[in-house]
């Protein structure tokens, strides 16, 4: 039996990228500063890095799914040139009210559901989810995080800003500056 490893699980759009509503381009894809050293870090910290994602730009009629792949692809190139890497991708294409009938449902992978992560568990079957955290700019990370069972953590890049006003006094583990901020905080709490 495999020793159980912790995972990080991360948020892509305003958490690794910078936010661009319903990202659809390619081009359009810039890194959020310092997230390929932040992501780097947490490979040398032995920790799985898994990206968790909420796409329902498809749901909407906006993009299709091969373009979510496009996308994720290209993220994955453009950190793997930077020699950090992402163990994982998963992405919820569902909305319930999306104009698409094939994506327009409540389903379990939409965060804060935990599908994507349960999905992670059993791809990975090692995953110590108790000593895992969620990163992202949304109070629906940390909602995820706590759902599954580990410590979510909010970012004020992307949404985080506007997410804080609006649920002050919701449970957070840490609220970060950015991603390199959140990386730095669980190297401490991890001793």
């Amino acid at each position: 039996m495999q020793a159980l490893k912790p995972a990080v699980f991360l948020d892509r759009d305003g958490t690794i990228i910078e936010e661009v509503n319903y990202l659809k381009d390619k081009n359009d894809l810039k890194l959020i500063q310092g997230a390929a050293k932040a992501l780097k870090k947490l490979n040398k910290l032995n920790f799985l890095t898994v990206l968790v994602t909420n796409q329902s730009g498809v749901a909407r009629g906006y993009f299709d799914e091969d373009n979510v792949s496009v996308i994720n692809n290209e993220l994955k190139n453009i950190l793997n040139k930077k020699n950090a890497n992402l163990d994982a991708i998963y992405y919820c294409a569902h909305h319930p009210n999306g104009t698409v009938e094939k994506y327009a449902k409540q389903c379990n992978c939409r965060k804060p559901a935990t599908g994507m992560i349960d999905n992670a568990i059993k791809d990975f079957e090692n995953i110590d989810i108790k000593n895992s955290y969620v990163i992202g700019d949304k109070f629906i990370d940390v909602e995820l995080a706590h759902n599954a069972g580990c410590k979510g953590i909010l970012v004020k890049t992307g949404h985080g800003i506007e997410e804080i006003k609006k649920n002050k006094g919701k449970a957070v583990d840490y609220i970060a500056q950015d991603i390199t901020d959140a990386v730095n905080w669980i190297e401490k709490d991890l001793y």
